[in-house]
């Protein structure tokens, strides 16, 4: 399960808005709705967030397992 909360927060700390975000980074209202549903998104749009904030993937979200995967390592 991917989990944007870290995003969230470090729009805040930069005090930058939402669809600040998407226009400047340049994906859509509706990757932004993904985002804030904590959907899967494109790697594209994470790397161009990540270049545009100047931070690492880790820093803007975080993955954890899901309880009902079935996935075997």
């Amino acid at each position: 399960m991917v989990n944007y909360k870290k995003l969230w927060i470090r729009l805040a700390e930069k005090e930058m808005k939402k669809l600040e975000l998407a226009k400047l980074a340049g994906f859509s209202v509706a990757t932004l709705a993904k985002l804030g549903k904590n959907e899967y998104v494109a790697l594209k749009v994470l790397e161009d967030i990540c270049l545009l904030l100047e931070c690492d993937i880790g820093d803007i979200l975080e993955i954890t397992p899901n309880k009902s995967s079935n996935m075997k390592r």
